[in-house]
């Protein structure tokens, strides 16, 4: 990430494909470190938006346009940044591929952490105010816990949505500039330009044995210690298991590790945080309010600066670039791109909803099913280009209706994802339960399944919607070797302009496809998170 770098000499990329092990190590390093801050990102503004009236009103909009804005859209605004930070190295580039991960991975992690916040039980958050708990003890005794299945459910399909637009974040095409980063992403677009089967092949094997060394290696592992964190008060029968697991749990340097350093860390930690007196207590929980709600004008102000900035520089772009028929012109294609996005959203519901109650209700079957889905959620869109495109042409398909097929390639699995989590969050007493009283077929959906996994379902179907935004710009124009087809939409547009290097219509586009998007959640989403909320907490 050190080595000198110049924008204007492209970095080749070897077809060899005995480049293919060092391009992978280099791209999941990128995939890891983007995935800490997204996690580290996720779990502070999620804390923060349940915790703060204040923050939330200014966190959930946040995030309702940052989630709308395309990949594209920030790697257009990011690089040239990020380059002048670090001018004349590598590491300007590299940052601005990890960034760009982190913006595909982020969001779908936020909204998961939020909605399992605010969706505890109230009985445990009575019993934490009861014992006296202190916020960090409530976060870490209460509310981490509750929310660890949809977290690490949610983290798995984030971290394969970092996958899909991998080969946007190594080779990226802005600015009128093509630079390729040494990574399994530029390799796979390399053989998409040269139209090259026998590299990209080799690139969709080593991006499979990747998605499964990660899963025996890290969810697996995840989900059979999450197991321990189910509300409910009968054990399942056949609990998540893991061979990795298992044997991290007969380590010794693990017990070695409790004893020596978080146990003695731990004490040293609740010495410190005694009961004080009353009065002291609540004078200090004074003080701490008004510092945090002035550290919260502060930021508060800033990003309005950085804002206000923002719109004043667009404004004075788009100043004289555009006209009446030209704006009325990226409305409609929005409102196409809006259409696909809606038919992959309710398609994806009818026919992945059945399917992910039955994985979450299956342990052994949740154990083959799992990577399956990790692989489909993490495979590139791209890379079905070679048979999509040769399929399209071949049965004269247009890809008007063709790209909702790859969009929903890339973003069903938010909703199949979530709906697992939901289901295997169900409790086992619930489960017997509905079997003591006969629940059978239709009875025991509308009276368990879809009232226990409908505030999942919420959260996949939004950041689905969503990520179909993101992922319109690489479905709605599919090209391999002399080969293009085009849809009539957004994404589409957004591709074309951000590649030649336009920038009022970049910011033009993007605009318009936020406000979609933000009034999609404002209208829609919102209100099924609040009704999800009121309606179907495990009181």
């Amino acid at each position: 990430m050190l080595v000198h770098f110049d924008d204007t000499v492209v970095l080749q990329i070897d077809s060899d494909p005995g480049q293919i092990p060092y391009y992978a190590g280099r791209t999941l390093l990128r995939m890891w470190i983007a995935f800490a801050f997204s996690l580290s990102f996720a779990i502070l503004t999620g804390y923060l938006a349940a915790k703060s009236k204040l923050a939330r009103t200014l966190i959930l909009p946040a995030l309702d346009i940052l989630q709308s804005v395309p990949v594209l859209g920030f790697l257009s605004a990011t690089v040239v940044g990020f380059m002048a930070l670090f001018p004349g190295s590598l590491m300007g580039v590299e940052c601005a591929a990890i960034f760009a991960i982190f913006t595909g991975q982020v969001w779908n992690m936020a909204f998961g952490f939020y909605h399992s916040m605010v969706t505890i039980p109230a009985d445990m958050q009575e019993a934490a105010s009861t014992y006296g708990l202190t916020p960090w003890q409530r976060f870490k005794t209460v509310e981490l816990p509750a929310s660890a299945h949809s977290l690490i459910w949610n983290s798995m399909m984030s971290f394969g949505g970092g996958w899909f637009f991998v080969a946007q974040s190594e080779a990226i095409s802005v600015m009128n500039k093509d630079i390729k980063l040494p990574g399994l992403g530029s390799y796979m677009a390399a053989a998409l330009e040269k139209g090259d089967n026998s590299a990209a092949l080799w690139a969709v094997v080593a991006m499979v044995v990747l998605i499964i060394v990660s899963d025996q290696l890290v969810w697996r592992p995840l989900l059979a210690w999450a197991d321990k964190f189910k509300i409910e008060l009968t054990e399942s029968a056949a609990p998540a298991t893991s061979w990795v697991y298992n044997l991290l749990r007969g380590a010794y340097v693990f017990t070695w590790m409790d004893e020596k350093l978080i146990q003695p860390i731990s004490f040293s930690l609740s010495k410190v945080s005694l009961p004080a007196p009353v009065k002291t207590a609540k004078l200090r929980k004074s003080h701490q309010r008004l510092l945090l709600r002035a550290l919260g004008i502060v930021i508060a102000l800033w990003i309005a600066s950085e804002v206000l900035s923002g719109l004043v520089a667009a404004v004075q772009v788009l100043h004289g670039a555009l006209s009446v028929e030209l704006v009325l012109h990226v409305i409609w294609l929005g409102f196409l791109t809006l259409l696909r996005v809606a038919a992959m959203t309710v398609l994806a519901t009818l026919i992945w909803t059945p399917i992910g109650v039955w994985i979450g209700f299956q342990p052994k079957v949740a154990r083959i099913a799992q990577p399956l889905a990790q692989i489909g959620a993490s495979f590139p869109v791209n890379m079905t280009f070679p048979i999509v495109v040769g399929f399209f042409v071949a049965s004269h398909v247009s890809m008007n209706w063709g790209s909702i097929l790859l969009i929903a390639m890339g973003t069903q699995w938010y909703i199949l994802f979530n709906v697992i989590a939901g289901a295997m969050a169900i409790p086992n007493d619930l489960k017997e339960a509905s079997r003591v009283y006969g629940l059978r077929n239709w009875n025991l959906w509308k009276t368990l399944i879809l009232p226990a996994i409908f505030p999942f379902w919420v959260t996949g179907a939004c950041t689905a919607a969503g990520g179909a935004w993101n992922a319109s710009i690489v479905a709605e124009l599919a090209t391999w070797g002399d080969t293009t087809l085009k849809a009539d939409g957004l994404g589409a547009y957004i591709a074309d302009v951000t590649k030649t290097g336009d920038t009022p219509m970049i910011i033009l586009s993007i605009a318009v496809m936020s406000l979609f998007v933000v009034l999609m959640n404002k209208f829609l989403w919102r209100k099924l998170y609040a009704f999800a909320e009121r309606r179907f907490r495990l009181d």
